[in-house]
């Protein structure tokens, strides 16, 4: 597992916990789709979604048991949204192991995603979960997958504002982040103003941490400069700081060379650099830490117990990183 907490042992251990329950719940008859699907699961990640959710879980009556289920279910709802992702974007890898995309065909990981979002369903059926949380989880994948569709549609439009794009990562990104923090909460018998709460700062950690990794798209070190910032141009996809510079660019050197039917890597080296040279980053920064704040005003209205504490130190260390 990723060492992400292993400052907070006793949640490492319940992220443990949510990790085996998605592996008993990939488990089938056909080796070769455990076979294919296990590499995803044991590879991990922060496993940020399933830790804020049971953080949140611990305002209130934590049941460890039922917490985990749920916790387990949005881990593998976020894991299918990955394996549909890799498919769209045709990335060859995923937390350091081969897609299934790439390894197994496209065909093959439309199948496992879909089978994976069945197999969410039938762990929330598990449980006597409040028909509400259900509803609000339904909701929020369908957050998703319209941020998605909203992107897709906005594919090379040089025109797209800066809160369409907002719009696109709160459905991409927050959604999942503020219905877990939210959900946890609620599941608990938290009383609606502190679940709201918890739902209000997972949503502004979520726009912040959205942010931040599409600048870093445009500020890696001298070895990846514009690796991930070239894959997201080439298939047309524009993100903040590409936006701000364009409205800063009274010549239309961008344009211009987004107008190219193909992107060479010069061309996006000179993008990368018409970023920075337009304040691209730096105006998107800018909005990463209005979001940031809002996370850290909210942070300091919950009640006093370890689980804020520790909220507080992952959201500092998640959205203060180095750029």
């Amino acid at each position: 597992m990723n060492r992400f907490w292993s400052e907070y042992p006793h949640i490492e251990r319940e992220l443990e916990n949510v990790t085996n329950i998605m592996k008993v719940n990939i488990k089938s008859r056909e080796s070769e789709f455990t076979k294919a699907i296990s590499p995803l699961v044991d590879a991990g990640g922060k496993m940020l979604r399933p830790a804020f959710l049971l953080l949140a879980g611990k305002f209130g009556e934590y049941d460890p048991e039922k917490m985990q289920n749920l916790a387990a279910t949005i881990e593998m709802m976020h894991t299918a949204t990955l394996v549909h992702d890799d498919i769209v974007d045709e990335s060859k890898l995923r937390r350091g192991v081969e897609t299934i995309q790439s390894k197994y065909g496209k065909e093959y990981a439309v199948y496992i995603g879909d089978f994976l979002f069945c197999q969410c369903f039938i762990m929330l059926s598990e449980y006597n979960y409040s028909p509400e949380n259900l509803k609000n989880i339904s909701k929020a994948i369908s957050k998703i997958c319209m941020g998605e569709i909203v992107q897709y549609n906005l594919r090379y439009s040089k025109n797209t504002s800066v809160r369409k794009y907002l719009k696109i990562i709160s459905g991409k990104t927050a959604a999942l982040f503020a219905i877990s923090l939210y959900t946890g909460a609620n599941e608990a018998g938290c009383d609606e103003k502190i679940s709201k709460l918890l739902g209000k700062i997972g949503y502004h950690i979520g726009m912040a941490f959205q942010i931040m990794d599409d600048i870093l798209d445009y500020s890696g070190n001298a070895s990846k400069l514009g690796k991930s910032a070239q894959r997201d141009l080439i298939s047309g996809y524009y993100t903040l700081p590409l936006l701000y510079a364009i409205g800063e660019d009274k010549e239309n050197k961008i344009g211009d060379i987004l107008d190219n039917s193909s992107l060479s890597e010069a061309d996006v080296k000179e993008l990368v650099l018409l970023v920075d040279e337009y304040k691209g980053m730096e105006r998107a920064r800018e909005l990463a830490d209005k979001y940031t704040k809002k996370a850290f005003d909210s942070i300091d209205k919950l009640p006093e117990c370890e689980s804020k504490k520790i909220i507080r130190d992952i959201t500092d260390k998640l959205l203060n990183r180095n750029f």
